[in-house]
């Protein structure tokens, strides 16, 4: 059975998503492992709190007349509901599995008592005395929470062949269709656009691109601001990422897609404008989006301070589905590498070890004696959240991530997220053996015949390749992909050096100036304090640049390779400001050891940091 993916165009694209049903991650590589967390533990655990904090709720309190209570949870609790049918929906297509056909069918139920005749359906405007549809769009999410609910109906009818809950979206769209507005928080665009790929309904797309040309008039008052909203310029002009982050990447994702379908490259370069922005002077080392904690928004170029960076989990994923967008639309490796280092980094730190607790932002500094007593900042990832977006976002993308290894083009397969596992075309199938990211060599076993194209990360210098019974050898280039003419039984042995390297940042970055990082493969590491003796604090910390790295193995399935780095520590001083004097500390030689970022609070609270100072 045939099984589209997330995003699966209609015109055809630069380079076409594989099926799903054409894609397997190996379960035991770490995206592998992680998606089968997903299915085992976060999911059922979504389920769990979106009855515990009354979400379903919600929608059972509107089949009473009048409804008991009150609406309970933020405004757009709806969509937290939603998302989780969508990882539902994939997670049956990627497993088969039945096991909530039960909660599918309740829900169902729910949504057809509570959906009003013409379509309309949000439980916190039925549910709310005096609240008017469509009356507060800048900040009531409805258009947003409805996006939602398309995208989990395209999910469920894709990965299960659920038509009750596509029925239900479909009424909801029409409804969409007849309305001259556009939300506060973009997300309705893409969704609208996928609805079109499912059910080949013209008056979605349609209306998706009204959305889209609607921007930047400044329809949206209050709050925050237009930029907030992403409405103070139309999408051509607004080529400089501001605003609230998710909001900008959500947006961006629709605008690509819209392009995606009708060809307007007008739109193209806007969005490549617009990327350079994000990923050019915004985006944080590990991947993250989002500076500043007022507005969860992008700062000025440059403005990245690693204790403050609020690098919300939803902006990474957010990033990482439009760097998806661009990467259909265009082929380019970069759009590729960045997802990678979002994955790695920024979005698998955001969860346990278990599967069941999150961060909401994802900050690069965790300073000692931080108070985390708030579920603004904490110190370590919390079961759930009042605004509970990330959990189930994150849900949603593992039950997916399968569909966004590869793709296929009229040469043949193209390899984009290195990991193991099995991907085909019509003519190609490839089985990939790697220990990546832990290791740098991938084998591609090939059945069939047809181009194999396997991306080269930026920062292997000195990859090599060898291939067997290839028509054509070619040298891997580093930040592109590396082509190879395969015939049936041809092996692809592509190796990258992992040797750990030290990242600065451009000058501009005054928050880290004088400050390196230290990166292996696509992983970044951080120093954290549960590595530290008793007595030394992680910000006494100076980097020694001159002494090696070495690596450490460990049976520690999270932290399989540690890094060991010569370091300096200066003793603290008694006043908070004293007389400069150069050179008045010669400091202590010590070795630490940094682990990956992603691993970092998985032994409880503490300091940690991903920028060393240089001694």
């Amino acid at each position: 059975m045939t099984v589209l993916g997330p995003a699966a165009p209609r015109r055809l694209p630069y380079v076409a998503p594989l099926p799903l049903s054409a894609a397997r991650l190996d379960p035991a590589s770490l995206l592998g492992n992680w998606q089968e967390l997903n299915a085992a533990a976060t999911i059922p655990h979504c389920l769990e709190n979106i009855r515990r904090t009354g979400v379903l709720e919600n929608f059972s309190r509107l089949t009473e007349e009048p409804p008991p209570g009150k609406f309970e949870g933020f405004w757009f609790a709806d969509s937290d509901l939603y998302k989780t049918l969508e990882a539902i929906g994939w997670e049956m297509g990627r497993s088969g599995t039945d096991q909530w056909a039960e909660v599918l069918s309740e829900v169902a139920d729910l949504l057809e008592r509570v959906q009003e005749p013409d379509g309309y359906l949000n439980t916190y405007v039925q549910g709310t005395a005096g609240k008017e549809r469509f009356g507060h769009l800048e900040h009531s999410h409805e258009l947003y929470c409805a996006g939602h609910l398309l995208q989990a109906a395209v999910a469920l009818h894709r990965g299960g062949g659920d038509t009750r809950i596509l029925a239900i979206a479909r009424r909801v769209a029409d409804l969409i269709v007849t309305v001259p507005l556009i939300d506060g928080h973009p997300e309705v665009e893409t969704a609208l656009i996928e609805l079109y790929r499912e059910t080949g309904e013209e008056s979605y797309l349609s209306a998706a691109e009204l959305q889209v040309e609607r921007r930047g008039q400044r329809t949206l008052t209050g709050g925050f601001g237009p930029q907030y909203y992403q409405d103070h310029l139309p999408v051509r002009e607004a080529t400089e990422a501001i605003g609230h982050s998710v909001r900008q990447l959500y947006l961006a994702a629709g605008v690509t897609d819209l392009y995606l379908e009708n060809g307007d490259e007008s739109l193209l370069k806007a969005m490549e404008q617009l990327w350079d922005s994000a990923f050019g002077s915004k985006l944080y080392l590990t991947g993250g989006h989002g500076s500043r904690h007022r507005d969860e928004a992008y700062g000025d170029p440059y403005e990245l301070p690693p204790d403050r960076a609020y690098a919300e989990t939803c902006a990474s994923i957010a990033a990482l589905q439009w760097c998806w967008r661009m990467l259909l639309a265009t082929g380019q490796a970069r759009y590729a590498e960045e997802m990678e280092r979002a994955l790695f980094n920024a979005i698998a730190a955001s969860m346990t070890t278990n599967g069941t607790a999150f961060f909401y932002s994802n900050p690069l500094q965790l300073r000692s004696g931080h108070d985390g007593s708030s579920e603004d900042a904490p110190s370590e990832r919390l079961p759930w959240y009042a605004c509970a977006c990330c959990p189930p976002n994150l849900a949603r993308l593992l039950a997916s991530l399968h569909g966004y290894a590869a793709t296929a083009d009229g040469s043949g397969l193209q390899l984009h997220l290195l990991t193991a596992g099995t991907f085909s075309t019509d003519t190609l199938t490839a089985v990939v053996e790697t220990g990546y990211p832990w290791d740098g060599d991938l084998v591609v076993t090939v059945s069939g015949h047809g181009e194999l194209a396997i991306r080269v990360p930026s920062w292997a210098t000195d990859a090599t390749l060898e291939v067997t019974d290839a028509k054509v050898l070619v040298e891997p280039v580093p930040g592109a992909y590396v082509r190879v003419a395969c015939e049936d039984g041809a092996t692809v042995r592509l190796s990258l050096p992992m040797t750990p390297r030290l990242t600065r940042a451009d000058e501009r970055v005054d928050a880290v100036r004088g400050c390196v990082a230290i990166e292996r493969g696509p992983l970044v590491y951080c120093v954290e304090q549960a590595d530290l003796a008793d007595d030394v604090l992680v910000e006494q910390l100076r980097l020694d640049a001159s002494a090696p790295i070495t690596e450490e193995r460990t049976p520690d399935d999270l932290t399989p390779v540690r890094l060991r780095l010569g370091a300096v520590t200066r003793s603290l001083e008694a006043e908070l400001y004293k007389a400069y004097q150069p050179d008045a500390q010669a400091g202590t030689a010590i070795t630490v050891t940094a682990i990956p970022y992603h691993a970092w609070a998985n032994r409880g609270p503490g300091a940690m940091r991903v920028w060393l100072p240089l001694n």
